[in-house]
């Protein structure tokens, strides 16, 4: 890491043989970082080459318009952190997203890579568990973390720290956003995820994100509020979804697909667990990961996928109306620290939270705070149990302890509305089609992954019809099907580097750029919403 010094920069046009070519950062001197203090506007008409390390500061609002690509120079390419106390609206449309990539992408075909730039970080003010140093065990407003990837920079530490004690928190809006062959490892257990999230409020907007190929996690998320909706996660070289730190938030409509992005290690380039959740740092800590977790269709690596959930330091999920396909290991997991529950004392057995009430966790340990600022500060949950998977399709998951865990806790007792299916001729599959490629071999640990060449992930057989729903909240949408997407619909056309490559099946989608009813700018007609809110609730 080079010296750093203060530096107040706007953003550095540097003139190129290309036509609209913006490079963002600046170069011509001895840092590798540079610090936007101002508000920007990236358009359309430009492709912008991310140079360094760049931080929008506290105060500076980076706006990206609709169709806008941030196409870095591949192995070189820097990274963008959005500081807390900023804002990013990146707000594409379904027929012009916002493309992050390298320039090995030719936005038309699939290749293997990663870590070919940086990534997107966000920092915020939200609650989270753990402070860099001495660690306070309830909720508080000192309570911050160094990001990960990010190096702190000496006299100016404030740039790479999140946390805070606003729950409801506005960092900006991501919408129709795709982050493709990103990341980067700087040290163990130190690497740049595709989208990093760090105490991201409530009051923030992110929906139809989409990972392809990171090096490391697809999204990472370290406390906050902050909810998710229509999330594509693809080819992710660890884990795919990872909560830490006391997140408490939402997520509604994801597609996750198993693969690989390198050859390398399960962990650095080859998929690891799918769902990787952390209660807080320490397993005392307050607030805890309390999330709910709807409408997500999961398809795994049969052989050498590791688990679908992996849960430690006290996490608390909900998975509901999902469908979970061809994992290769542990339907549920848990390791050796989890070992507190704290609406019974330390030493408490972790199954026990499968039969707790979700509201035990407004009765936590640790808590100086009043009962109505827990309610607050725990929304995610509003029945059920703390921990809990119900009223989804469990298809092909043949290892031989894949459902060892899951039946202990009593994930498949018939009030769970759960379907276990073992099928050997695909036609009780919960989705429409699949199709893998040839077995790859990688070339350290002799993995052995059947990389997704082509989906159609539309509900199928008994992913068609949901017992329950996701409540009308406000966040939620009461959708009556298991899984990601009903049987008539791929809302992954249009803005998705997976449509783009050829890798699923829109066709049953009507209407220009592929979007049904859709309309070009993204929005929704009422009159159409209303037909499709009628077909997905029957």
């Amino acid at each position: 890491m080079k010296k750093c010094m203060f530096l107040m920069a706007l953003l550095v046009a540097v003139a190129s043989a290309n036509a609209g070519e913006v490079i963002v950062g600046d170069t011509s001197d001895s840092l590798d970082y540079t610090v936007i203090s101002t508000s920007q506007t990236w358009t359309s008409d430009n492709v912008y080459r991310l140079a360094e390390q760049i931080y929008i500061d506290a105060g500076a609002t980076l706006t990206i318009e609709p169709g806008t690509l941030i196409q870095s120079e591949a192995g070189v390419g820097g990274s963008l952190a959005i500081c807390r106390g900023a804002k990013i609206y990146a707000k594409g449309t379904a027929c012009n997203p916002v493309i992050f990539t390298s320039t090995n992408d030719d936005l038309q075909n699939w290749h293997v890579g990663a870590e070919e730039w940086g990534n997107l970080t966000i920092m915020g003010n939200a609650y989270t568990s753990t402070k860099e140093t001495d660690d306070v065990a309830t909720f508080d407003a000192d309570n911050d973390m160094q990001m990960e990837g990010l190096y702190p920079i000496t006299g100016q530490e404030y740039l790479t720290l999140f946390g805070g004690d606003n729950d409801n928190d506005n960092s900006g809006v991501l919408g129709y956003v795709s982050l493709r062959y990103g990341g980067r490892v700087i040290g163990q257990a130190d690497e740049l995820n595709g989208l990093s999230l760090g105490a991201i409020g409530r009051g923030t907007d992110i929906h139809h994100i989409e990972i392809m190929n990171n090096v490391d996690d697809g999204i990472e998320i370290w406390g906050g509020t902050v909810n998710l909706k229509y999330v594509n996660i693809w080819n992710i070289g660890d884990d795919s979804f990872d909560l830490d730190t006391g997140w408490r938030g939402k997520a509604q409509f994801g597609l996750i697909v198993q693969g690989y992005s390198v050859d390398a290690a399960q962990g650095s380039g080859v998929g690891d667990n799918v769902f990787e959740m952390d209660g807080a740092e320490a397993d005392d800590n307050q607030p805890v990961t309390t999330a709910a977790i709807y409408n997500f269709t999961v398809v795994g690596q049969p052989i050498d996928g590791d688990y679908l959930t992996d849960y430690k330091d006290n996490a608390h999920v909900q998975f509901r109306n999902c469908v979970f396909m061809n994992v290769g290991d542990d339907i549920v997991h848990t390791n050796g620290d989890y070992t507190y529950i704290p609406f019974s004392g330390t030493g408490s057995v972790w199954e026990t939270s499968y039969t707790a009430s979700y509201d035990k966790a407004h009765g936590v340990l640790n808590q100086p705070q009043t009962v109505d600022f827990l309610k607050s500060a725990y929304q995610a949950q509003v029945d059920g149990t703390l921990c809990e998977m119900s009223d989804s399709v469990f298809y092909n998951n043949v290892d031989s302890d894949a459902y060892a865990t899951a039946t202990t806790v009593g994930i498949f007792a018939a009030a769970n509305n759960n379907v276990q299916i073992l099928d050997t001729t695909g036609d009780k599959m919960p989705i429409q089609s699949l199709t893998r490629g040839a077995a790859f071999t990688t070339s350290g640990e002799g993995k052995v992954i059947y990389p997704v060449t082509h989906i159609n992930p539309c509900a199928a057989n008994d992913a068609v019809t949901s017992v329950g729903m996701a409540p009308l909240d406000g966040f939620f949408t009461p959708v009556k099907f298991r899984g990601a997407f009903p049987s008539n619909y791929n809302w992954l056309a249009g803005w998705t580097a997976v449509d783009a490559y050829g890798m699923t099946d829109t066709s049953m989608n009507a209407g220009s750029c592929k979007e049904g009813d859709i309309n070009q700018d993204g929005s929704v007609d009422l009159e159409d919403f209303m037909s499709l809110a009628n077909n997905w609730l029957n």
